[in-house]
């Protein structure tokens, strides 16, 4: 960790976001690549993969995000309830009016049971579009948390935004697997099931990269702007992640799914950030 915490303290506060998030991407990218070397994966798996996924991001949006956020808050001088409870509002109302509007389909989910605006786009598309929305707030929240280490305040510190990086670096290598595998069921090739399931996550670098850039140009919005990540990702995992884990028979095993991703970034923030 010394290591990798000398190779980002000199680096640019947006670079290093930049390259935080490629790395979350490229595990993504790993994820995806088991296609070459799997045929299939169970929906018991798939399942609590998905479970795993939730867990760290509920984990994360609170450790990583909505804690800071209220510290920072209060160090500046307002009310930490405020500017967090406006900020998570804000983020869920967010990823609200883009589930509305962006055309997409959850990976357990039947054609008929897409949602955004009516398309004739093929199921490949609208599959990856749903992982895409997942990775939105994810890229954001460590876009957020390097942005906000440039001000060397409490509650924002350098090994909590690696911390975060890691995490949902973690998390995204299921999510790679998640898109690449029902894609290849359906007798797509597997170097278009790894592209696919790579490219759902292309968003985090430039996500992250708007998210540190916004931060250092209006410092007053940290606290928001933290919140906000936080509240985006709640939503994503409330609205689309538990409610894909639990539309089968292995109900259980997503659960625990989801249990031992929140104790694993949990510890990881704890015991590192």
């Amino acid at each position: 960790m010394e290591a990798v915490l000398d190779f980002f303290k000199d680096l640019n506060p947006i670079l290093g976001a930049l390259i935080a998030t490629c790395f979350t991407w490229g595990l993504t990218a790993l994820g995806a690549s088991l296609v070459f070397m799997m045929k299939d994966l169970s929906r018991k798996m798939l399942d609590g993969m998905l479970g795993f996924t939730g867990g760290v991001m509920l984990a994360a949006s609170f450790w990583s995000l909505l804690a800071p956020a209220i510290d920072l808050s209060e160090e500046m001088g307002t009310p930490g309830w405020i500017p967090s409870s406006i900020g998570f509002l804000s983020g869920a109302l967010f990823i609200y009016g883009l589930d509305k509007v962006l055309p997409h389909l959850h990976i357990n989910y039947k054609m008929s049971e897409s949602e955004g605006i009516e398309t004739n786009w093929q199921r490949t598309t609208l599959l990856i579009l749903a992982i895409t929305l997942h990775n939105i707030p994810e890229g954001l929240a460590v876009g957020v948390l390097f942005g906000a280490v440039a001000y060397d305040l409490p509650g924002a510190n350098l090994t909590g935004a690696i911390t975060l990086a890691i995490g949902i670096g973690i998390q995204n290598f299921p999510e790679g697997i998640a898109v690449a595998m029902p894609l290849r069921r359906q007798g797509v090739s597997q170097l278009k099931c790894f592209w696919y399931g790579q490219l759902s996550a292309i968003v985090e670098p430039i996500a992250g990269v708007l998210g540190a850039i916004a931060v250092l140009s209006i410092q007053p919005i940290l606290p928001y702007a933290l919140a906000f990540a936080a509240g985006a990702m709640i939503y994503v995992v409330i609205e689309e992640v538990v409610p894909e884990a639990q539309r089968d028979k292995y109900t259980d095993f997503s659960t625990m799914g989801l249990v031992i991703g929140f104790i694993v970034m949990m510890v990881l923030d704890v015991a590192l950030g």
